[in-house]
């Protein structure tokens, strides 16, 4: 999954951001909806990062993200 995507699927995994970055907000997650700098920018800010570590871990989560089967969720058959 490409960045395009990802912002795409904003709803859907943000869920996800929010386990993986457990100090980001609500109110943070809708002002972020789904871009890049937003994300990386809300991570520095709430855990004291340098630019270049938050956006290694936004890279290193879009990756884990990347290897996840498109049918996640759907029930076993479904297409």
């Amino acid at each position: 999954m490409n960045w395009e995507q990802f912002e795409g699927k904003w709803k859907q995994v943000k869920g996800s951001v929010r386990e993986r970055w457990g100090k980001l907000t609500d109110d943070d997650l809708e002002q972020i909806a789904g871009k890049r700098e937003q994300l990386v920018g809300r991570i520095q800010q709430r855990y004291g990062l340098a630019k270049e570590a938050a956006e290694q871990q936004v890279n290193d989560f879009l990756k884990a993200h990347e290897s996840e089967p498109e049918t996640r969720g759907r029930a076993v058959g479904q297409r």
